[in-house]
This record gives C-alpha cells, sequence and structure tokens, in this order.
C-alpha cells in the first residue's frame, strides 16, 4: 500500500499506526519528528504531478484543508482519494478509523482507545468559561461555528462566545472582541503563531497560549491534548 496524506493529523495517525505505508506528505506535516518521505508541498498548494509521479494507491485528504480542484485533479490522474471532516470529537474517532482501515489496519490501533478514553473521562467542570479564540491576525479571525477546536474545548468547560456565529471562522475586529470580555483568551501557534505579546498587547482578558497540534490535530496527539490544553486553561483561568 502506497498512501499520500495531505493533512497533517492524518499523516501522524497513518505513520504511527502503519509505518512504511506512506510515501508522501505535505511541507506542514511535522509529525512524526523522523518522517522521511517525499515532501509535496502544502496543503492549499499541493504539487499534483509530484503527488502522480509517486504512483499512491490512496491519497488521504479533508474537506477543509484541501481544495476541491487539487482533489479533482487527482481523481482525473486515475488516484483514490478519500476526504474526511471533521467537526466534533466522535466524528474524528469515526474518521480516523475509516482512513486507517483503508490505508490497511487491520484493527483499531490503541492509541486510538487511548485517546477516545482520555476524553471520555475527563471531571464534570465546576464552572464555566468564555473566550475568544483567535486564528489569525490581521484581520483578526476567530473560530465560529461548527469546529472541531471549539469542541474539544467545550468538553473542557470552555465555551467560544462566537459558536453561534454564522461563520466558521468570522473576521471580527479586535474592538468588538475585546467588548466581548471573555474569561479567557485562547491563542494557538498555528495556522498564525501567535505569542504572549498577543495576548496582554491586544486583551485584557488573561490569554492561554496553547499547541495547535493539541487543539485542531485530530491523530495521536489526542491522546494528551485533554490533559495538556486542560493545563494551560485552568492557569489562565486561575489569573483572573
Amino acid at each position: 500500500m502506497r498512501v499520500v496524506s495531505l493533512v497533517p493529523s492524518l499523516t501522524e495517525a497513518v505513520a504511527v499506526t502503519l509505518p512504511g505505508v506512506l510515501v508522501g506528505a505535505t511541507d506542514w506535516c511535522t509529525h512524526p519528528a523522523d518522517l522521511a518521505v517525499a515532501r509535496i508541498g502544502g496543503t492549499k498548494n499541493p504539487d499534483v504531478p509530484a503527488i502522480v509521479a509517486l504512483r499512491p494507491d490512496l491519497v488521504v485528504a479533508n474537506e477543509e484543508e484541501n481544495r476541491p480542484a487539487d482533489l479533482a485533479a487527482l481523481r482525473a490522474a486515475g488516484i483514490e482519494v478519500l476526504v474526511t471532516e471533521v467537526r466534533e470529537l466522535p466524528q474524528a474517532v469515526r474518521e480516523l478509523g475509516r482512513v486507517l482501515r483503508a490505508c490497511g489496519a487491520a484493527g483499531r490501533p490503541g492509541w486510538l482507545d487511548e485517546a477516545e478514553a482520555a476524553w471520555a473521562e475527563l471531571p464534570v467542570p465546576g464552572r464555566r468559561s468564555t473566550a475568544v479564540v483567535p486564528i489569525w491576525r490581521r484581520p483578526w479571525m476567530v473560530l465560529g461555528r461548527d469546529t472541531f477546536a471549539g469542541d474539544l474545548l467545550a468538553r473542557l468547560g470552555v465555551d467560544n462566545l462566537y459558536a453561534g456565529h454564522a461563520e466558521r471562522y468570522p473576521r471580527i475586529p479586535l474592538d468588538e472582541l475585546r467588548a466581548r470580555e471573555p474569561d479567557v483568551v485562547v491563542l494557538p501557534d498555528e495556522p498564525y503563531r501567535f505569542t504572549v505579546d498577543d495576548g496582554p498587547e491586544c486583551f485584557d482578558s488573561p490569554s492561554a497560549l496553547v499547541s495547535g497540534r493539541h487543539l485542531t490535530w485530530y491523530g495521536p496527539s489526542l491522546t494528551e491534548a485533554a490533559a495538556v490544553l486542560g493545563g494551560v486553561l485552568s492557569r489562565a483561568a486561575g489569573e483572573r
């Protein structure tokens, strides 16, 4: 089986579960750190001829991260493309199982059981917090409705103030973000690499710098994400 992955989360999941199956991945696929495969460009601008030249049996992709035109070009070249959709944790678990089976896994990997258990065993939050979650600056963009990261935060007792917005990633003026007075501002390090200077400089509310891999990736990182995110968010909440 020869697989090319166009999604960092799926790259890590396939590489950890089925070593040697991956033959290509994007430049943004940083885990596992020792992954040695052909690099085929970014998630939004993959090198389609380079992918075709790798002769993959399957390309795994995501409806949000990858462009329909690129996936159509791969299919037109006779390559099978599996496209995932992930908006919440249970869906992520199902989609990971589907991808791994398509890549040749005989059964469900242990890490996926561990991830599901880690999120199922969360304590009931004593007090829920509110948050805004910027994902870009200049212009300021935030998590809106129906996002995987928003679902993870909600499970940790943190409610996204823009979860009811009509758009999934709305542009919101900074003054409006400040005026919402969230309990915490969650600042991931991807796609925009937020730093501590983007918190106190821009917001009166406490800020929580988090790893994008723990907040937005759905793969082996889910085994530790609940504990890591929960710790960071708890410390930020303690600053209120």
